[in-house]
């Protein structure tokens, strides 16, 4: 009988929640220990460049001699190739949890020398290798057309092969120990903890989840491969009341783009970042650019929305990277209230 009240003031509780919050689905607040990607790295050569806009750092010379040597073509000691249309660049790609053999990932190609653009290059066989020295993928193919971007100074941007790498070796992913399974919240936050321990046990029964602390809740779960992963799908879906999310901003630096979650707004602020201020005011001022005579300044009234801010600032001309600048400079006044993911 005892139970049975708890019961039914856990729910009153939940109800008290939903009123007042959001609901949220579990997924969206925490991760499963052990279930994330793991980064490859490997190095290789570009070749076919257009122009002779390659490298010939002696990195560059010595791996052209060993990619020939292994294809049974020795050249005499002391051989300079002097190749310009050579790159030596690393590779590097994230291997998802629970990927199989067969499977292609992307992989971001970056020159290591003075190689000035990657336009039309070939990137030859790479092995890609994990933390603990194994290969995992291997990468091959032609430079996507993200190579004609701008170059910066005179080194070139880094490029992405879509499905440029193959999976060679499947990464072993554990859902948890023999009798529970670990969340891990992705922002730590006690209430939060404990909001989603409470749901799941109102769900499932009293005792089945434990907030061990803010970022950690242990939950039982079957022990059945089958019976576990149909578990973790109904936890995944699983309302918990929730306090509105800290919205997230994500940035790709290659090709400019802002993604919002959300409507994002910012605080009163100054930043200057080279030729570029903008100062974020109380006072209602006019909310657009206005050229200076040794830069731009952007006069904005509090409570502006960011995307009005990112489309005031690509109108002046500003660069990715300078836009990532300004940004994290706003964030880390506390004007900007969202989470910064760059891509």
């Amino acid at each position: 009988m005892i139970s049975k009240y708890l019961n039914l003031l856990l729910f009153l509780i939940v109800i008290c929640y939903v009123s007042n919050a959001n609901a949220v689905l579990v997924k969206d607040l925490v991760d499963i220990q052990g279930v994330r990607e793991n980064q490859l790295m490997g190095y290789g050569l570009v070749v076919g460049l257009e122009g002779g806009t390659g490298d010939q750092t002696p990195f560059t010379n010595q791996s052209i001699l060993n990619t020939l040597q292994q294809m049974g073509v020795f050249l005499p000691p002391g051989t300079n190739p002097k190749s310009k249309n050579v790159a030596a660049v690393m590779v590097t790609g994230n291997i998802g949890a629970f990927a199989q053999i067969g499977q292609t990932i992307d992989v971001v190609v970056s020159s290591m020398g003075t190689a000035k653009s990657l336009r039309g290059g070939t990137l030859l066989m790479t092995p890609l290798k994990g933390a603990d020295g194994q290969i995992y993928a291997m990468a091959q193919g032609p430079l996507t057309v993200s190579v004609g971007l701008p170059v910066t100074g005179m080194f070139t941007k880094p490029t992405m092969i879509m499905n440029g790498a193959t999976i060679e070796r499947a990464v072993n992913t554990p859902l948890g120990d023999v009798n529970s399974i670990t969340l891990e919240l992705k922002n730590s936050d006690f209430s939060a903890a404990g909001r989603i321990a409470e749901a799941i046990n109102y769900q499932y029964g009293a005792g089945i989840a434990q907030a061990q602390n803010g970022r950690v809740i242990k939950v039982k779960a079957p022990g059945s491969q089958n019976e576990r992963v149909s578990f973790i799908g109904r936890l995944e879906v699983l309302d918990v009341p929730f306090d509105s999310a800290l919205p997230k901003v994500v940035l790709n630096q290659r090709t400019g783009s802002v993604v919002m979650t959300k409507a994002v707004t910012l605080d009163a602020c100054a930043v200057s970042h080279g030729d570029v201020s903008v100062v974020i005011t109380e006072t209602p001022l006019v909310t657009q650019p206005m050229p200076l005579k040794q830069g731009k300044l952007m006069t904005l009234k509090a409570g502006v929305l960011l995307s009005e801010v990112v489309d005031s600032l690509n109108q002046v001309g500003v660069s990715p990277q300078d836009l990532l600048v300004i940004l994290q400079a706003m964030k880390a006044a506390g004007a900007l209230h969202a989470d910064i993911e760059v891509i």
